[in-house]
This record gives C-alpha cells, structure tokens and sequence, in this order.
C-alpha cells in the first residue's frame, strides 16, 4: 500500500474542521456520557477540533463513502507525519477500532470519545502505549439517516442512525464482496496499518439476559496456533480480570442454539464476510465489543469504553508476545499444506455459567397465542449448554500458486485492493492445471445484500493443458497474504467470490444443437461410444420422463461428446 498516494494535509483537515464548525455547534466532553450521540458532522468536526490541539492525534481522510462525504481515521500516538505514521504502525503494535458500521449502535462512537478526552486530561502519556487507529465513522450513510425507532427495543440514545448504508447494504457483510465504496476505504485502512489487534464496536438484540458487555472473538479453529494461544490463553482471562473489577462481567456473545439460553449457546462462525473475520484473513486478533441493547445507552458506553481501555492497557503490557505470536502465524501460514474450510458447529458441548433471567410463555395480549416473557425480578445463575466446537467438511491441498484470467477484472481489482501480490504471465503459454468443474449448487431463492448467494456447492477438481493469454495474472501463494487468497478464490470456501456470484457468467450454457440437424450426428456418436449407449438405456428403464422425452435424451448424448462447450460450469481459477 503506497500511502504517499494519498493526500493527507493539514490545510483539507483544518478547512473541514472551520467548515463544521460554522454551522454546526461543538459537542462537549460531559454530553459523551449523556443519552446522546453526535452527528457524522459534529462527530467529525470534534476530532477535527482535537488534530488541530494536540501534535498527538492525527486525522486523515482516507477515501469517500457511498454517501459521498469520506471516512476517517484518527490516529493517537503516531508520527506526525502520515508516510512516518503509517510505516509505524504496520512496524509496531497497532489497534484499530471501527465504530458505527451499523449506526444504530453507536456505543463506540461516545467511547472512543471518552478515551480520547481522559487520554488528554491525563497527561497525554504515550509511552508503552500501542499506535491506536480509531474509524470515527464508518457507515457514513447510515449516520445521516437518523432517527430514534428504526431499533424498536433499544434503551437509547435518543436519536441515532441506520443500519443500512447509502446503497441500503449492511456493511457487516461487505468485507470480501466489497460493493460498497465503505469497503474499497476500510481495505485502504486496514491494509495501510495492518493491525495486530482490531475491534468492531456493536450493540446486540436477542435473549434477555444480566450482561452489559459481551463479545465475539475469532473462531478458534480458523485461527494460527499462536493467536488462538494469545486470544483465549492471554489476552481474553487478562481482560476479563481487570473488567471483573471495574464491576463489569465479560460474556461470549449470546447466540441462541435455540430460543432461550438455557437450551443452549453457541460460538459465533465469523465468517470472512464479516469486520473482524476479515481481520482473521491477516492473523490480527479480531474481537467483536457486543454491549446489550436493552441496558441504558450510557452504562453500555462506559462498558465498552471500559473493555477498550483494558484492551489498550493489555496490548501495551504485551507487545513483545503479540508482535512474536503474528510471526509466528505468518510462518505456521507458510507452511500449511492444507486449507480446511467450510465449517460446522458440531453436537459436541460444554456448559458455561451463564446469569440469565427467568422465563415463562403467558397468552398474548395482542395474538392470543404463548409468548416469551423474561422476569427481569427473577435474575438467576446456572449452568447452560455452551457449543463452541466447530470441525471443516472440507479441504484442499493447498497449491504453490493460482493463475486468474485477466478479463476477472473486478476480482482482480479486489485482490490488488487488499495488497494481493502476483505478477503478469509474458507471453501466451500452455501449462497443465487443477481446475474445478462444480457439479451442483444451491442459491438463494431472494437476495441477500445484493446477490443471490450460493451454498451447498460441489464440485470435482479435474487436470488439463490450459491456455492462457499474455496479462493473465500468477499468484504465488507464499505470501503473507495466502489465508485472504484461499478464502476468496476456493470456489467452495464459504464466502469465496464464486459464492458471492462473481463467476455465475460461466454457470450459462452459450451453445446448443437444433434436435432435427443433430439426430444423425447423435447417432453417429452413440455408435462411436458404446458405453454412452449403455449408460443412456439404463437411464431409460430407471427414469420415466428421460425415457419419454426426446429432447433430454438428445441432450445427455450432446453433453457427453465432444461438442459440448468446456468452459460449462468450469470456474476459471487454476492451481498448480
């Protein structure tokens, strides 16, 4: 990533902060614990007001959002310079926190703000401390579109934005897609620090439950040995200490098996389409803040001001172990053989002390009919089932390098984005590839944000000579980058570009027969492959309507001969 391609200047950061400020007045420090939450203008505006005071903040526009107004970065304990803050970051231990990618949940918005102001009042100390990137606002869009009921059961703020963006996408699903002009700029970001730790800030719905604060951490099967061992050995019981005596519990994420947490719980598949399983791509922690909507808006802003705060504290006390551990993950990368994917949760589980409320399922005042009610005077502590084991149904040797057709351009486009290296074959040349040809799938009958999505795919993975043109683009997996090259380009992986309808052109059958011109022709073919003959004589006797209808019997002869077209159901991604 060439940051001195962007342009960071002090004039643009000073012209917007007069320009906000004009028309628009300031928040003060005391309203950030208050039932409020700022304006992407007034939120902007303040940070704009703290570059301008302190030498140690920085803020950097780093590209536009679909709304068309841009997203931000501040950055605290930097260089004073973006090509010497940058170059520190990715060098040294660098948190970064992303806030409001679902508006309506703006907790980490006022968090960061409080951090920031108490960071300041108390001496602005910046030794030991990490290099601390914050997205002030990510979803742009969604900031405008305020209001104060599109969260029917949220205890404030009072007034607050939307879950969608301005092209109405949910950008927690956007990180390997990349539909959204939100994500172009948050891979800009990411990729320009590369953070060792990053945390996405959230407000959950769902079970009733005591908790203000829980979380989502990465999947522990998808994650290096190393970062599984710092995750849930190190930083999570270090963190969860200290919280314990700020009066805080901390509480994996409640995702209901069933309908009530006492039929059980389970762990969060974060999927690469999501913020921090992106951020699992790249073996940086990816923790999810989840504080519960149903508490007041300021005790669920302290709480996560409180978690960032003992993460900050954590990551200062632990550089060295962090820095060795992604090290350490690069190397265990390099040396895989065997890119497992496609995970389930298995039946296999633990139980966990969960402080819940009790329940019961009285007639409905408006249907009639049973409904869930939680006693919020009956709280209560008991072991509930917890799943947290999940297994891959698939795998594949991972190969030395994949050669990607250049007219994908819109995959190529993203791979370059997220700092995939690979070169231009020269000349046209013929190599013998891995190639995989799918044999059925299913997609969705409706979109889901924006595509119909494909699951249940199955394939076979086939050798022949390819050809392939000059330009065509040669990734060399032993890269840093190679969990991020697998997951988007193994057409089966769970959020791989195929799944996402990037190659559903080659899914179209382009050429036909005309079944009069091609009765003789079929024949002819029949009388060359004997074996087809057979194979079709039994599909006769088993299958009623093959054995009635011309057509499909034509059909089967043409698709297994040599006239029928290669590239059908091909995708074009070669290994070697």
């Amino acid at each position: 990533m060439n940051i001195s391609n962007f342009k960071f200047t002090g004039a643009l950061k000073l012209s917007i902060y007069i320009l906000c400020s004009m028309f628009y007045a300031p928040f003060s420090h005391a309203q950030w614990s208050e039932n409020t939450s700022p304006t992407y203008t007034e939120l902007i505006a303040y940070y704009q007001k703290l570059d301008k005071e302190n030498k140690e903040i920085e803020v950097y526009s780093m590209g536009n959002s679909d709304y068309g107004l841009p997203i931000y970065v501040c950055i605290v304990n930097g260089a004073q310079d973006s090509l010497k803050t940058f170059s520190k970051a990715k060098n040294e231990t660098t948190i970064l926190i992303n806030n409001a990618i679902h508006p309506g949940e703006p907790d980490g918005v006022n968090a960061c703000l409080i951090w920031i102001d108490n960071w300041i009042k108390n001496g602005k100390k910046t030794k030991d401390l990490p290099v601390i990137a914050i997205i002030p606002a990510y979803n742009v869009g969604g900031m405008f579109n305020r209001n104060s009921s599109s969260r029917a059961n949220q205890d404030g703020p009072e007034e607050y934005g939307f879950r969608g963006n301005a092209q109405n996408l949910d950008l927690n699903r956007d990180f390997i897609k990349m539909d959204s002009e939100n994500a172009y700029t948050f891979v800009t970001i990411y990729q320009a620090l590369d953070p060792d730790v990053f945390v996405d800030t959230h407000v959950s719905n769902g079970a009733d439950y005591q908790y203000t604060l829980t979380y989502i951490a990465n999947m522990k099967e998808r994650m290096a040995p190393s970062m599984r061992s710092l995750t849930y050995d190190g930083m999570l019981p270090a963190i969860s200490k200290k919280l314990k005596q700020k009066k805080w519990d901390l509480f994996p994420y409640v995702e209901l098996v069933k309908e009530t947490p006492e039929e059980g719980i389970h762990a969060f598949n974060d999927l690469p389409r999501y913020a921090m399983g992106y951020s699992a791509l790249f073996d940086a922690i990816g923790i999810t803040i989840e504080t519960h909507m149903l508490k007041p808006f300021p005790q669920r802003v302290q709480a996560t001001h409180d978690m960032l705060d003992e993460m900050i504290s954590w990551m200062s006390d632990n550089k060295g172990k962090i820095e060795k551990a992604r090290v350490l993950a690069r190397n265990y990368r390099e040396n895989q053989t065997v890119f497992n994917f496609d995970y389930e949760l298995t039946d296999k589980k633990d139980s966990i002390s969960f402080k819940g409320f009790e329940f019961s399922n009285p007639l409905s005042l408006v249907t009639g009919l049973p409904r869930l009610k939680y006693h919020k005077d009956k709280p209560y502590e008991k072991f509930v089932p917890y799943f947290h084991t999940y297994i891959p149904k698939d795998s594949i040797k991972i190969p030395a390098y994949i050669i990607l057709g250049s007219q994908n351009k819109e995959i190529v486009e993203r791979l370059k984005h997220n700092g995939v290296a690979f070169s231009y074959l020269p000349n046209d040349t013929t190599i013998e590839m891995s190639r995989e040809r799918l044999s059925e799938f299913k997609s969705l009958t409706k979109p889901y944000e924006g595509h119909f999505y494909h699951n249940e795919v199955k394939g076979k993975y086939e050798f022949a000579n390819v050809s392939f043109k000059k330009g065509d683009i040669m990734i060399d997996l032993h890269q840093n980058h190679r969990f991020f090259i697998l997951s988007s380009l193994i057409s089966r992986a769970e959020d791989s570009y195929f799944r996402w309808n990037f190659f559903d052109s080659y899914l179209q059958q382009k050429e036909g027969f005309s079944p009069y011109v091609f009765e003789e022709k079929a024949f002819e073919i029949l009388t060359e492959k004997p074996w087809l003959k057979e194979e079709m004589e039994v599909l006769k006797a088993a299958n009623k309507e093959f054995r009635e209808s011309s057509w499909e019997q034509l059909y089967f002869i043409y698709k297994n001969s040599e006239l029928f077209e290669e590239s059908y159901y091909l995708v074009p991604i070669f290994m070697n």
